[in-house]
């Protein structure tokens, strides 16, 4: 997730990645160094030192790599590392893609600072795109540069945090350019399951699983409107026909999500700011790229005897296929009759 590093056709957006890169090498402070200061927050060291724990479970026990990522640490004094842009066309659920040579096409375009990313956004917007604008806490280089842990992740409860950590070493072990929703769904089942065998090494009991199942059923509320919007899109109606009929179904998600928080969730307003705030084909982009696939992950695992380096070397395998035929394979381990769930699996948090 979030800012990945190389050339683009863009000059300013290069030298603001390689300026932004460089702030956060210049600022890196190594965790050891912290821990052993007696001037340290008592507060933040014993989150590093937990992080620093799980930094090496993960490679230890999940077997992901063993570098200098996350083992140093930088106040960022702002509320996040970069601010991703997501364009769509007006009348498309498909996302602009952005490409770079890396990491290939991937669905937003990272800054480091907030008011760039609005001036990207202004630009696209300009040009007749639905545009979103979210702040990321925590992103990746792919193992570049050793990312390190962000005052900006520290927001998070320690599940969060550590799972994150997982997350992003995932990545750096296996990246397919230009297949976000592999890449993602990959690290995600890394992180859910990872944090699953993290918890139980330290004695602590399972997620909670009603917390799960809400953010499941909210991505799939938001997975069935812009799959509403699509058929839309593609119905050959006028662009203000087209226009009208995209606002009654905004409205009517939104009535939808009421109905189904009522029935279901009468206590947990979790999403209700996200529900009453300005949507558009952009801001449903994020959802559906970070789980599509966790079940088949789960399957494969399990194919795999729970063996993490058994379960990479069929990712690599997977990997090495041509995209359309990753996707066959992946949804072949969908099939009813395999059983593809998996302890601790969750959503990623919505933007």
């Amino acid at each position: 997730m979030g800012l990945l590093l190389c050339a683009c056709g863009s000059l300013r957006y290069y030298v603001q990645a390689v300026h932004g890169q460089g702030e956060l090498i210049v600022h890196r402070q190594a965790v050891s160094k912290l821990l052993r200061d007696p001037a340290t927050d008592p507060q933040l060291a014993a989150r590093l030192q937990l992080a620093q724990q799980a930094r090496r479970f993960a490679s230890q026990r999940l077997a992901l790599p063993d570098n200098r990522s996350y083992t140093g640490y930088v106040e960022l004094r702002r509320a996040y590392v970069v601010w991703n842009v997501f364009a769509a066309p007006r009348y498309a659920v498909d996302a602009v893609p952005q490409c770079f040579p890396v990491a290939g096409c991937v669905a937003y375009r990272g800054w480091f600072r907030q008011a760039d990313a609005e001036a990207d956004a202004a630009r696209l917007r300009a040009r007749g795109d639905d545009v979103w604008v979210g702040g990321v806490p925590a992103y990746s280089t792919l193992g570049w540069f050793a990312d390190p842990i962000l005052s900006s992740m520290l927001r998070w409860d320690d599940d969060q945090l550590d799972g994150t950590i997982f997350h992003e070493l995932a990545h750096q072990l296996i990246y397919v350019k230009g297949d976000t929703a592999f890449n993602e769904s990959f690290a995600s089942f890394v992180q859910a399951e990872g944090l699953r065998e993290w918890r139980r090494s330290r004695g602590l009991p399972s997620q909670d699983d009603r917390r799960q199942a809400m953010d499941a059923g909210f991505t799939r509320l938001v997975l069935d409107l812009r799959a509403r919007l699509k058929t839309l899109y593609t119905s050959g109606k006028d662009e203000a026909s087209m226009e009208r009929g995209k606002q009654r179904e905004i409205e009517a998600f939104r009535a939808r999500y009421v109905q189904w928080q009522v029935s279901r969730w009468p206590d947990d307003h979790r999403y209700d700011v996200w529900v009453a705030g300005p949507i558009n084909n952009a801001r449903l982009l994020p959802f559906g790229l970070y789980d599509q696939w966790t079940p088949a992950f789960a399957v494969l695992f399990q194919q795999a005897g729970h063996h993490w380096p058994a379960f990479y070397d069929s990712v690599r395998g997977l990997a090495r296929k041509s995209k359309m035929e990753r996707a066959r394979a992946l949804q072949v381990l969908l099939q009813p009759g395999r059983d593809a769930s998996v302890s601790g699996l969750s959503s990623r948090h919505v933007p």
